[in-house]
């Protein structure tokens, strides 16, 4: 006797069936295959490109958005695939069985898909809700249903910030320390300041990740940031960049709204850097050194404190050969994968040598400038017993010698101050650094 046809509900995820029965497989693209939003994929692909063609379309509205969109330059096989649900895809057309795609939206995209990981087409998720202009039997398919993902861990959230990068912005208790205003009131302010500096940054970085999304996920290790990997949404991401900055600019109105201008200068250069600065040779890397700079200014005036100079001078130095190393770092990896250049930075393997030697001449400069300082007439009110200083020579000949080998020999994760703070003898020699301060004082 024959068996009735299966009754087929669009809306219920449905199990595969076996393998005898199966001949058809049909997959929702956004929320089944894909681990993020097409429409998001299509804005950051190359968002200023896009950017200027809506500029220069003369049809200004949604309607012409949807059109750029549309015909955006998407790399398929860069994005972020759930990797169960291509198996049990690729698995299926292992065993003969044919697989399309179910789309909402953006029809061409979703066929570039098809085409690029070899299944037979893209159905409209309309027409298999209806049953029409299907080109398969509706009675004898399986589906592969579009399914809510769970609530983005703390974990994926603190990766997706760069919690860890928060050691960055210690920087602005510098000028507490070397000021000698070791009291609660002033490390109270230089608490909100490092908050502040903290959030903004989280959302510097998050707009970064968002700009450079196509970059990322050709890079070996860049790729698994979360918004690179899908882990994290596009839109939670852009949700989070208003909020985190908002908090940003009460904390720094807590303090003085002389921080809040030096935080604005600060959020103004990161976003300039994240554009277009970290794409010119050499000019990326002054920013660099200014961004880490303009942490110990707002330092200094979040606490209330003259910033010394010597200190400017020899920070200037100081981050300068850490952001070439930061470079270096980059660009050995790169050498020592087999890639090519980057292609969102203007420099090239070839140009290590050279960039190794500025490294060290910007940390040799620094000591030469720590030594002047020592030497000079500034220290006598601060220390009563300055000549201890000169113990620091060796110690910041030891680190930043023991940095420089370690990029060389690329033994060194591409962040020279992260590596200062996880690398053993680094932690001991910068410990060793504050014991001798603090007993000059």
């Amino acid at each position: 006797m024959e068996q009735p046809a299966r009754q087929y509900d669009p809306g219920v995820p449905e199990p595969l069936p076996t393998a005898a029965a199966a001949r058809t497989l049909v997959i929702d693209l956004e929320g089944g295959l894909l681990r993020s939003e097409l429409l998001m994929e299509a804005l950051f692909s190359s968002p200023g490109r896009l950017l200027a063609r809506f500029g220069a379309g003369g049809r200004p509205g949604m309607a012409a958005l949807t059109d750029i969109l549309a015909g955006a330059e998407i790399d398929y096989a860069r994005l972020p695939y759930d990797p169960d649900v291509l198996n049990q895809a690729l698995a299926a057309r292992a065993r003969g069985e044919k697989v399309y795609l179910v789309a909402g939206r953006f029809a061409d995209h979703a066929a570039g898909i098809a085409a690029h990981l070899g299944f037979d087409g893209v159905v409209a998720s309309a027409d298999l809700a209806a049953g029409e202009d299907l080109p398969f039997d509706r009675g004898v398919i399986a589906r592969i249903a579009a399914r809510s993902r769970g609530r983005v861990s703390l974990k994926t959230w603190a990766k997706a910030l760069r919690v860890y990068q928060y050691a960055k912005n210690t920087l602005v208790f510098v000028p507490v320390i070397t000021a000698h205003q070791l009291n609660f009131a002033s490390f109270g302010s230089a608490l909100l300041a490092f908050l502040a500096f903290s959030a903004c940054a989280s959302g510097a970085y998050l707009m970064n990740d968002l700009l450079d999304l196509a970059a990322d996920r050709q890079h070996p290790t860049k790729r698994y940031r979360a918004l690179a990997a899908g882990d994290l949404p596009i839109s939670s991401a852009l949700s989070a960049i208003p909020v985190l900055w908002l908090f940003a600019v009460a904390a720094s109105l807590c303090i003085s709204p002389l921080f809040l201008a030096v935080l604005g200068a600060y959020l103004a250069t990161t976003i300039a850097y994240s554009l277009v600065l970290k794409r010119k040779m050499l000019v990326d890397i002054v920013t660099l050194a200014g961004l880490y700079t303009l942490r110990i200014v707002a330092g200094a005036v979040g606490v209330g404190v003259v910033l010394s100079e010597w200190l400017l001078i020899f920070s200037l130095f100081v981050f300068t050969s850490l952001a070439l190393i930061k470079r270096f770092s980059e660009l050995s990896m790169r050498e020592s994968a087999g890639l090519s250049d980057p292609s969102n930075r203007d420099y090239r393997v070839t140009d290590l040598q050279i960039i190794a030697a500025m490294a060290a001449a910007s940390a040799m400069n620094a000591v030469t400038v720590f030594s002047l300082y020592v030497s000079s007439s500034a220290v006598t009110p601060l220390y009563s017993r300055p000549w201890m200083l000169w113990l620091l020579n060796p110690l910041l000949l030891y680190w930043f010698g023991r940095a420089l080998m370690m990029a060389h020999r690329r033994e060194m994760p591409d962040d020279p101050i992260l590596y200062a703070f996880r690398d053993g003898p680094s932690r001991i020699a910068v410990a060793a650094m504050i014991c001798i301060m603090l007993a000059a004082i």
